[in-house]
């Protein structure tokens, strides 16, 4: 890498040295950038060609500079004669102008060093093309080395020098006298052009019809810089010191022989005896054999003889040569008219450019690209030529590489893109629009060429609008996502919802119908989301029902649907797609195909959606059931842990535990607080309290069952975030028969959690009934620490009448079987056997302890079903369904009644 850089770095140091040495000081480097050495030219090769810019333009140009290191050699004399012999051919050239010229910039300036002038931009002299590299560049261009003629650039190449010796000779009266391929130059067109008039001479008579020139004896000892080519020099000139506009007609015989034959001419003379040499080939041309010209093309060859003829009277002159029918080929013809097309009008160059590119596709790409793509650009400044030129160009532009492209074509072309006016130009466009986005930059297609097309979406023309939404799809592969999405999509849909007037109903729906079309042909395109979020809503938005448009707005449903990348959600179907096509399938417009056809799309919606579905909820079942299965299981090890209960001390600490962390969960009231720590405290008191009284310990095991069941309720109770009222204080009755108090070992009565006396809070028919406030569930009783379960009833009416019972399945957690309940005849000592009182006497027994808890469904002495024997958790119908003992109740707390009966019957019946 380095030894390439340090190469690079001493190719640049040695072209600038060249540049430097050359041009320094001279005038013309004040105005214009010298670049880099590219060929050679004028008589004896001498001139070097350099390719350069105008400063102040930037303008392209070519600088010939003549080193006068070059002449060092000679004496003064000769190196003044050589300087004057350059500086009149300069000169001469720049007077004069034409197309066939090589046309002058800058005219010529001299410094102590050199001498140089600027031309237009020249690729070389014909010399160089033909093999001769004197005073070339080291190495040698590739360009220049590889370039070879084409046949219609050598014919027309030929014509172009006629054309410019016929304005010599018949315009300015003037002979060239040195025309040889040294000095024809190739421009950067191929276009030749004459320079070196160094050996001119103008006509003694220009006024009189035929005119007269006088010519210089050939002097041998002059330099030959100071002297024109011999080989290319008529025979006159040297044997009758003569000359005439025929001379120059010879001179043309010759270089078209060495063009022919790469680069050779007819005679080799002998400089140094030239006078032996041309009479030596004037015999020859005299007997010439057919071998000498045997290359030249036959269909020319004749004139190319008459041409090297002895005689100048023979030979033809420019204006014949221009009519031979060997220029008449289609390539020299149609870039000789592209030379002429300054002088023609607008018509007759549309009727050329129609016509063209039946040729483009003859000529050699060369040709095309430097000849003719200059002259078709240079018409976009007229833009009603715009619409013919355009075709060409894009034509043109497909044969290119990329890289010639954006360097030959898209400069040009960017200003074009802006044009709205003739609308045929945006027709042209679209229809090369996959060209153009290939081979142009990104940047230019975002900065040119996408609102080009975004302005042919818009346009008014509903032509316009059809042709672009029908060129569209071919192309949107080529668009990059974020400008389809923010841009080109937009204004499609803008395009199929706007309204027309009445007498273009029928074209706006045209543009409809082309825009859902569009629209269904670039969806695999565009993600799945953009489409379900941004497409398929903008199909409900369209107002018109032409059977036309409702079948476009199937299609894209069916294409959106049906594609593997995109789909439409199940949940969409149901929602949005399903309603909406079913409302558009019954519109009176469309015909029985078109109403079969939506409902097959319906259809396969409707059987995806089911699919779908049911597969899900089968999933989910099969989820439900396996954690059924596992609920089930949970509750059989519960069970098997309560068979073997833990000890008094063990559970009291359990129950303990089980409390702090429930207490941590759910928010109390301050009562609630005060009433668990004094029985947080009571159970400490119990712990410490060993051995303990068979009845105090059975006293514990009440106390922890009503704490566990005591938070459970509360708990339920703030789950279902219902607010206490305030509490309704009412009479209580004891459970027991006996007045007296369970009493422990140490003497104090011993509370079970509920009320200091062991007791249950009653009211109404002594169970705990109270009126009920506004809301369903109530607060504590203030008279006792047990949760009012009786304050879950409705208000009663000052009568006493019942209010419907509310649905209590929310409390049914409060009695799940997990946990173990505490019968009634846990409660106190046991009564008696007998009759236990009458109301009890209609039911059995109560159950064994571990008999569970059931709900009932309806309430107690004629009260709501939110109290009674339901709400407690410590009472269940089942308790006394057996005939075994149960413990007696209060008898002063019930009536003894046939309507207390029939209403205990009622709520266990």
């Amino acid at each position: 890498m380095e030894s390439m850089l340090n190469k690079l770095k001493n190719t640049v140091t040695k072209v600038t040295a060249d540049v430097t040495s050359a041009v320094m000081g001279n005038p013309v480097t004040r105005e214009f950038e010298v670049g880099k050495h590219i060929a050679s030219g004028g008589p004896g090769l001498c001139w070097r060609i350099y390719n350069g810019t105008k400063k102040s333009t930037k303008q392209e140009v070519a600088v010939f500079v003549f080193d006068k290191k070059m002449i060092d050699k000679y004496q003064k004399f000769d190196k003044d004669q050589i300087i004057d012999s350059l500086k009149k051919g300069v000169q001469q050239l720049t007077r004069l102008r034409h197309p066939r010229l090589l046309t002058v910039q800058h005219p010529l300036e001299e410094s102590r060093d050199c001498l140089a002038f600027c031309t237009e931009p020249v690729f070389a002299s014909l010399s160089n093309v033909l093999g001769q590299w004197d005073n070339l560049p080291s190495p040698v261009p590739k360009d220049i080395k590889e370039y070879k003629l084409y046949d219609v650039e050598t014919k027309y190449g030929l014509l172009q020098i006629s054309e410019g010796l016929s304005f010599l000779h018949s315009g300015v009266k003037m002979v060239h006298g040195n025309l040889c391929p040294e000095n024809i130059i190739l421009n950067k067109s191929g276009a030749w052009k004459i320079m070196g008039f160094d050996f001119s001479i103008s006509s003694t008579n220009p006024s009189d019809a035929e005119p007269k020139y006088t010519c210089k004896e050939w002097e041998p000892n002059l330099p030959p810089l100071c002297l024109p080519n011999p080989e290319y020099l008529a025979p006159e000139y040297i044997l009758s010191v003569s000359c005439e506009s025929a001379s120059d007609m010879y001179s043309l015989g010759v270089v078209m022989h060495a063009v022919f034959n790469e680069g050779k001419p007819v005679f080799q003379v002998n400089k140094h005896d030239i006078f032996k040499s041309f009479s030596r080939q004037l015999d020859q041309l005299s007997s010439m054999s057919p071998t000498v010209l045997g290359k030249i093309p036959e269909e020319v060859r004749e004139h190319a003889k008459m041409l090297l003829s002895v005689t100048p009277n023979v030979r033809p002159d420019a204006d014949q040569i221009t009519k031979i029918p060997f220029f008449d080929d289609v390539g020299a013809v149609t870039l000789q008219y592209f030379d002429s097309l300054f002088q023609r009008d607008n018509l007759q160059k549309s009727q050329f450019y129609k016509g063209l590119p039946k040729v483009l596709p003859k000529l050699p790409k060369r040709v095309v690209v430097y000849r003719i793509l200059p002259a078709l650009t240079s018409e976009f400044v007229n833009p009603d030529m715009v619409p013919f030129v355009l075709p060409n160009v894009l034509l043109i532009a497909e044969e290119c590489t990329k890289e010639e492209y954006v360097r030959l074509i898209m400069p040009d072309l960017s200003p074009v893109f802006k044009l709205q006016e003739p609308v045929q130009i945006l027709l042209i466009f679209l229809q090369k629009m996959d060209l153009l986005l290939t081979k142009t930059p990104p940047e230019d297609i975002k900065n040119s060429v996408l609102p080009m097309v975004y302005r042919a979406v818009e346009a008014p023309s509903i032509q316009i609008q059809e042709l672009c939404l029908n060129i569209i799809p071919s192309f949107a592969n080529l668009i990059d996502y974020p400008s389809m999405k923010n841009s080109l999509i937009p204004r499609i849909k803008s395009a199929c919802l706007q309204t027309s007037s009445l007498a273009a109903v029928c074209c706006s729906s045209n543009v409809r119908v082309n825009s859902l079309v569009c629209l269904g042909k670039i969806l695999e395109y565009l993600d799945k989301w953009f489409v379900i979020d941004e497409i398929l809503p903008f199909l409900q938005q369209i107002p018109s029902r032409e059977p036309a448009v409702l079948m476009g707005i199937l299609g894209i449903y069916k294409c959106t649907f049906s594609h593997k990348k995109l789909g439409i959600p199940k949940e969409h179907l149901a929602t949005k797609s399903l309603p909406h096509l079913v409302s558009l399938s019954i519109d009176n417009n469309l015909n029985l195909n078109q109403f079969n056809s939506f409902m097959v799309v319906i259809r396969e919606m409707l059987n995806r959606m089911e699919a779908e579905h049911k597969t899900k909820l089968e999933q989910l079942h099969a989820m439900q059931e396996q954690q059924r299965s596992l609920n089930i299981s949970n509750p059989l090890n519960q069970s098997e842990e309560i068979k073997s209960p833990p000890s008094s001390g063990n559970q009291v600490r359990g129950w303990e535990a089980a409390l702090t962390d429930w207490n941590k969960k759910v928010s109390l009231t301050l009562e609630e607080k005060q009433r668990l720590a004094k029985e947080q405290e009571q159970a400490a008191k119990l712990r410490s309290q060993q051995p303990l009284a068979p009845q105090a310990v059975k006293a514990t095991k009440d106390l922890t069952s009503s704490l566990f069941n005591s938070m459970t309720a509360i708990d339920n109770l703030s789950l279902g975030n219902t607010v206490r009222p305030a509490p309704v204080p009412g009479p209580t009755m004891p459970a027991f028969p006996s007045a007296t108090p369970v009493v422990g070992s140490m003497g104090p009565p011993v509370p079970n959690g509920f009320n200091p006396t062991l007791g249950f809070q009653t009211g109404g028919m002594g169970m705990g009934m109270r009126p009920s406030g506004p809301n369903l569930y109530s607060g504590m009783a203030a008279t006792t620490s047990t949760p009012n379960f009786g304050a879950l009833a409705h208000n009663q009416g000052p009568t006493g009448s019942m209010s419907k019972a509310p649905d209590m399945s929310a409390l049914d957690n409060l009695f799940t079987p997990s946990k173990p309940k505490v019968p009634l005849n846990q409660m106190g000592p046991k009564a008696p056997p007998g009759n236990g009182g009458p109301w009890l006497s209609q039911f059995g027994a109560t159950q064994s302890p571990q008999t569970q808890m059931q709900n009932v469904p309806v309430g107690m002495g004629g009260a709501s079903s939110g109290f009674g024997m339901q709400a407690n958790p410590f009472f269940s119908p089942q308790n006394f369904s057996q005939p075994a003992a149960a413990p007696a109740m209060n008898q002063a707390g019930v009536k003894h009644s046939a309507s207390a009966n029939n209403d205990l019957k009622d709520l266990f019946g």
